[in-house]
């Protein structure tokens, strides 16, 4: 697993799923926290309270994440234009 994730093309897949996961439980929590709260019980209340404290944390290590793919791709784009020059 930990090899997969070294592949910056794989981090960026990863990054995009864990943004796509954090959004969606962000959105789900908000609906259920603040649309549906008169029909929850209290513990599901608080379900949904964790899940808009949740989504935003997911989007917050997806964004580094992808930001680290970024970071890595461009430093392959470079090394290999790089000995092409000289």
């Amino acid at each position: 697993m930990i090899e997969s994730i070294c592949q910056p093309r794989n981090l960026l897949r990863l990054s995009s799923l864990v943004l796509s996961v954090g959004l969606a439980l962000l959105l789900v929590g908000i609906v259920l926290a603040y649309g549906f709260d008169r029909h929850l019980s209290i513990v599901e209340l608080v379900g949904a309270h964790a899940l808009t404290i949740i989504g935003p944390t997911l989007l917050k290590i997806g964004y580094v994440m992808r930001l680290i793919a970024a970071y890595r791709l461009s430093q392959d784009e470079t090394s290999a234009f790089a000995h092409v020059a000289f």
